[in-house]
């Protein structure tokens, strides 16, 4: 059995007891991690694509160590200009082990993100309450809002004439 799951960033294809190297985690040494955007998982024959994750899934692992990879070294010269620059980097990389490949079992959070979407909409209701004695005023304002080219389209549409030559507040007059 095998899964491609997205680690920090990074998409990797992981089976059992594999070793990998990823970006650096935020889990000390000798902790589980659990990763539960698991893109597709394979056993076998049978192979499930997630749209784009599969709900359920999810990868277990344990942090092994934490190390730096090997330097590399960045190189840039401009020739005849007298122009050298050389920077060194070594990346933090965690190394993990894949213990376990759950196809189903694992919950995710959808609750958190259910809330969030739920409070924008309370907001935009309590303001168009509001707005209603004040129509003629917020009308002009959305009017003044929109390009020449949107004016000159709802002028048309109200089958007003001669706009090819209005500018932009006799269009709003005419609209209002």
């Amino acid at each position: 059995m095998y899964a491609i799951v997205e680690i920090a960033g990074q998409q990797f294809k992981v089976v059992k007891d594999q070793k990998v190297f990823v970006h650096r985690l935020q889990t000390e040494e000798g902790k589980q991690v659990a990763f539960d955007n698991v893109l597709l998982i394979g056993d076998g024959e049978k192979v499930t694509v997630g749209a784009p994750a599969i709900d359920g899934a999810q990868v277990g692992a344990k942090v092994l160590k934490h190390l730096k990879g090997d330097k590399v070294i960045v190189f840039k010269k401009k020739r005849r200009k007298g122009y050298r620059v050389k920077n060194g980097h070594r990346q933090s990389l965690t190394e993990i082990i894949i213990e376990s490949i759950a196809a189903s079992g694992a919950k995710k959070a959808a609750p958190a993100k259910a809330t969030v979407k739920a409070e924008p909409k309370v907001e935009v209701a309590a303001p168009k309450a509001e707005a209603k004695p004040t129509a003629k005023v917020e009308a002009t304002q959305d009017l003044n809002s929109l390009t020449v080219a949107e004016l000159k389209e709802m002028a048309k549409a109200k089958g007003i004439e001669g706009i090819s030559a209005m500018k932009k507040a006799d269009l709003i007059a005419a609209l209002s």
